[in-house]
């Protein structure tokens, strides 16, 4: 089936309540890329649904559950996703390639029929952003020369249907943008991943990224 790129998704409306929730035992930052394959048949409704009305959906860690089977029980701060690619390579499998946009808080939830996850969400502003600071630009330039690792690899195993796993424009001067492609990168456990996500501030979340790489040695 030939791929298919529909609009770009409108971010949340101010107004609104209740979002459908994808819980996943990975987290999403905002400006972040993840592939997905999306196989269960609540999923694929989901999804469906939100093209169809051009609706988000919201990207949360699962705290306890699992991917599939019963519904999880997620973190209460996750991201805002929109689908930018989708294919269905075979029936009943669709393949999304998403970005995340704004944080949210969860204030409530339900569950419906099918065990899908609703959420009642308070939007989190966005981070209040800066230049990168002369104390972290050592942090920027490390992030390039491994993003350009990541990317030439995957271009050299997958050729010309490689897919980049940065969405651009590419934001090497932007405290935010370096402290969330760190965050997404480190090989960090997944509550640590979930704990800087809630941070407020960005220039306390790439502090934190540059003091793992200097423990480590990278910078």
């Amino acid at each position: 089936m030939t791929s298919q790129r529909p609009r770009p998704l409108p971010t949340m409306p101010q107004n609104a309540t209740w979002i459908p929730l994808f819980p996943l035992k990975t987290v999403l930052f905002p400006a972040g890329v993840l592939p997905l394959k999306v196989f269960e048949a609540r999923y694929i409704d989901m999804v469906r649904d939100c093209m169809k009305d051009d609706a988000p959906f919201g990207v949360v860690l699962i705290k306890s559950g699992q991917e599939v089977g019963a519904a999880a029980e997620p973190e209460t701060v996750g991201t805002l996703a929109r689908i930018v690619h989708w294919d269905m390579p075979s029936l009943g499998v669709m393949l999304l390639r998403i970005q995340g946009e704004e944080r949210f808080r969860i204030l409530d939830t339900r569950v419906l029929p099918d065990n899908r996850l609703e959420a009642q969400v308070d939007m989190i502003a966005p981070d209040t952003d800066a230049p990168v600071s002369a104390m972290h630009v050592n942090c920027a330039k490390a992030l390039k020369i491994v993003m350009d690792d990541i990317e030439a690899k995957g271009q050299a195993q997958h050729g010309e249907s490689f897919d980049s796993l940065f969405a651009l424009p590419l934001q090497f001067e932007s405290t935010a943008w370096v402290a969330n492609r760190w965050c997404e990168i480190l090989p960090i456990p997944l509550k640590a991943r979930q704990k800087l996500l809630e941070l407020d501030d960005a220039q306390a979340r790439l502090s934190i990224v540059h003091q793992y790489l200097q423990q480590h040695r990278i910078i």
